[in-house]
Order: C-alpha cells, then sequence, then structure tokens
C-alpha cells in the first residue's frame, strides 16, 4: 500500500502498523505521530493498522527559543 510520511511517499506491506511506518521512516524517539491529523497514542502504534493513502506525520520536540 502507498502512504505518506512527512509528505514523502512509501510502500508498506498491507496491515502494516504505525510501527512498521515508523521502522520504515527511520524515526528516532522522541517524536509524536498524527494519522490523517489525529494524536496516536505510543500504546497504540503497534496495534494501529494503516490504509493506503494514508499519512503520518512524524514530529520531533525541539529545544531552543
Amino acid at each position: 500500500m502507498d502512504i505518506h510520511i512527512n509528505q514523502r511517499a512509501f510502500q508498506l506491506p498491507d496491515a502494516a502498523t504505525v510501527t512498521d511506518a515508523l521502522a520504515a521512516f527511520g524515526a528516532k524517539p522522541p517524536f509524536a505521530v498524527a494519522l490523517n491529523g489525529q494524536f496516536v497514542a505510543r500504546g497504540e502504534h503497534g496495534s494501529k493498522t494503516l490504509a493506503s493513502g494514508d499519512k503520518l506525520d512524524v514530529v520531533s520536540p525541539v529545544a531552543g527559543g
């Protein structure tokens, strides 16, 4: 299936989870994840399955002022 992570196209197997997508993206903690604009709690990453066309946003905190 085709999804977008931070506006980049990725191909993942059917029934992939948020955890699978984060691994393909190479995300390094700490980060927050939104699926189609909705926050996904860390405890749900392994159980939340994706569908073709989904959009994930992975956001890391930024320190400074």
